[in-house]
Order: C-alpha cells, then sequence, then structure tokens
C-alpha cells in the first residue's frame, strides 16, 4: 500500500465487500438488503460506496436528504433510492429523480400527494413510517385508519413498503424494550396491510438489529454504520473490518526547550525538552477542538504521538519526543488500529460523527 504524501481517507472497497457479506451471512436468501449511504456514504464518498454497492447487487439505498439522492441519480444509480427525510419543498424533484420518500406523519402525506394528482403519476412508491418508540419521524399506531382513508382511490401512489426504527438494538439492557418495538411494529403494520388490500415489504432492521435480532428481518434490512465497518460492540466487531483509514504526513518537527508553548492560547508548554510534528490536518477537516490537549493521538511508524496543544483549524501538532521519525513520514489518525470507534471513544463521541465529519477537502482515495 503507498505511504501518503499528503491527508488522505483511504477507502477499502474489498472491506465493504467483506462487510456485506458478513450482514448478509446472518439473512435468510430472500430478505432483501438496504445500504444506507446518507451523509457521503458515511463520509467516505457516497456515489464510489453506491456504485460498489450496486455492484454487489444491494437492492435499496437509502439518504436522508433529496439532494442526496438527486446525485446518486445524476452518477447514475438506478436501484431505487428510499429518502428518510424528505421534505415538502422537494417533492417534485422526487418525482423527477424517480426517489421513494419516507411519508412519516399527515401534512408530509397530504403534500405529496397533491404534488403526485398534480403531475398525474400512477403507483409511485412511497414508504410509510411508523413509530414504535424511537420518537423522532412517523405515524402512530392509532393513525392506521387515517392514513388508508387518503391511501383509498389515490392510484398516483402505490405503497412500497412500511417500516419503523429500533432506538436501542446494539443495548443488551434494552432487550424487553426493542422486543417490544418489534412486536408493536409487526401489530401495526398487520392492521394496515389488512385495510390496504395489498402486502408491502416490511423492514425495521437496523445494523445492530441484524447482528442481535435476526429472528425479525422481516422482508428487508437496513444497514449504515455495519457496512463502514462498525457493529456497535466489540463482539460484532471483530467480524467487521473498517473501511476506512484517515493518513497524513508530518510537515515540520522542531525541538523546543522547557518552558515553551505550542500552539494557539499557549495551550501546551513544555515540561522538558521536546520534539513536536505539525500535521497537515484540523478541525477543518473533521478533527474538532474536543481532540487536542492529550485527548486522541496519531500513530507513527507504530509508536503513539499524543495530540498537544489545541487543533487549530488546519493543522495539529503532537509529541514525538522519543519517536524516530522525519518530516515527510506517514502519519495514522484511525483506521484498523486504532479505529474510528476507538479513536472518537478518546473524545466521548462516537464513530458516526467522526466518520461524517472528515471533511470533502480531504482527498479520497480508493483501493479496489
Amino acid at each position: 500500500m503507498p505511504k501518503a504524501e499528503e491527508t488522505v481517507l483511504e477507502i477499502d472497497l474489498n472491506a465493504l465487500a467483506h462487510n456485506l457479506q458478513h450482514l448478509r451471512s446472518k439473512l435468510q436468501p430472500s430478505t432483501k438488503f438496504l445500504g444506507v449511504v446518507k451523509a457521503f456514504g458515511y463520509g467516505s464518498d457516497a456515489i464510489e460506496i453506491a456504485k460498489h454497492l450496486e455492484h454487489l447487487q444491494v437492492d435499496y439505498f437509502a439518504v436522508a436528504y433529496t439532494v442526496e439522492g438527486i446525485a446518486l441519480r445524476k452518477a447514475g444509480i438506478t436501484t431505487p433510492i428510499l429518502v428518510l427525510h424528505p421534505l415538502p419543498a422537494h417533492f417534485d424533484e422526487i418525482i423527477e429523480y424517480n426517489l421513494e420518500p419516507n411519508l412519516y406523519n399527515a401534512k408530509v402525506l397530504n403534500a405529496f400527494l397533491a404534488i403526485a394528482e398534480a403531475q398525474q403519476t400512477k403507483d409511485f412508491p412511497v414508504h410509510i413510517k411508523f413509530n414504535t418508540g424511537l420518537n423522532r419521524l412517523g405515524f402512530w399506531e392509532n393513525d392506521v385508519d387515517y392514513i388508508i382513508s387518503k391511501l383509498n382511490g389515490a392510484l398516483q401512489v402505490k405503497v412500497a413498503s412500511i417500516f419503523s426504527h429500533l432506538a436501542a438494538s446494539e443495548d443488551p439492557n434494552e432487550r424487553d424494550f426493542t422486543l417490544q418495538q418489534i412486536k408493536s411494529f409487526e401489530n401495526t403494520a398487520d392492521a394496515f396491510i389488512e385495510k390496504l388490500g395489498y402486502r408491502p415489504m416490511l423492514h425495521t432492521l437496523n445494523t445492530s438489529g441484524i447482528l442481535n435480532y435476526p429472528e425479525a428481518q422481516f422482508d428487508m434490512v437496513r444497514s449504515g454504520i455495519g457496512l463502514y465497518g462498525f457493529g456497535n460492540d466489540p463482539k460484532h466487531d471483530q467480524h467487521l473490518t473498517p473501511i476506512a483509514t484517515l493518513k497524513s504526513v508530518i510537515s515540520q518537527i522542531h525541538r523546543i526547550e522547557p518552558g515553551e508553548s505550542v500552539g494557539y492560547n499557549r495551550a501546551f508548554k513544555a515540561p522538558h525538552f521536546a520534539k513536536t510534528a505539525t500535521i497537515p490536518l484540523g478541525h477543518a477537516d473533521g478533527i474538532s477542538r474536543q481532540y487536542g490537549n492529550g485527548v486522541g493521538y496519531a500513530t507513527i511508524n507504530g509508536q503513539k504521538a499524543a495530540f498537544i496543544g489545541n487543533v487549530c483549524m488546519d493543522m495539529l501538532m503532537i509529541d514525538i519526543t522519543g519517536i524516530e521519525c522525519k518530516e515527510g513520514d506517514e502519519v495514522i489518525l484511525f483506521g484498523k488500529s486504532p479505529t474510528a470507534d476507538e479513536f472518537s471513544g478518546n473524545a466521548g463521541t462516537i464513530s458516526y460523527e467522526l466518520l461524517t465529519a472528515i471533511s470533502q477537502r480531504v482527498k479520497r482515495v480508493f483501493l479496489r
């Protein structure tokens, strides 16, 4: 693998295929697989990730917002795309680009039906979301009759799926709550299907759901973080491979005397003779200011170098005292070790936040 000569996020597409295969191994052959590629493919590159997953024959994609779905369509992705949080301002574009909206409350349902009628669509695929305890988006169980009253005779749309989202599928202490969510979803879906007169797909499992509740896989499952290499639990993580490695280089080395300071606000003062390195990576690249001042470290030639001082916008400094290295040497922030999960844990956050924060000015390099 070539050494980095600048700051890069290396994306291993073989690892992506491995993770998909592992998650599929938990499923019945007939269960469909939806890959979540929102937030720039969890910070990787949504288009490259979606193209590779399309090649690996996933059945569906999901994005958060309409603009993300449009970008995939413009890049030539033809797989169905569910928009998880569509807003009425974009419903014309959803129809134009053949995206499939999640209809999660009365306002959104009525707005979409009106635009679909105006555009004279027929059987346009929509998805109905029910809230089973996350209390974020979704109709309530007792909204079934209302939704059916709106859909009856509305030939411009057809329900492609009914779904919900689990709140704590990764937490064994919340097993009772999760089972209750699954049961609630099943009951609501049964009542809905009976009145609808045909059977859409059902799906409620996320990555941790696939790994911990495979008995509730219904017709389709959805995975985001699992595809990118994280199972929210060390016992699952060992079977998954993080696809992203953040690398940089040493721009400059300083030798400083006791009492000398490093960085803004003189946040670091050397307790003894020290050697520091400056790295071209900062909070504008996604390594936020909660790192720095001893929180977090980089790896150089297999050795840990702690962050010192405040992380700057475009640079951060590390303590390389006692480490054999030179200007131009490769520096690893996270990847296989430490993982993004471990790296983010140092700052009391999660892999999702770290990965999706990596700025698009950081060059993506794909390993195929």
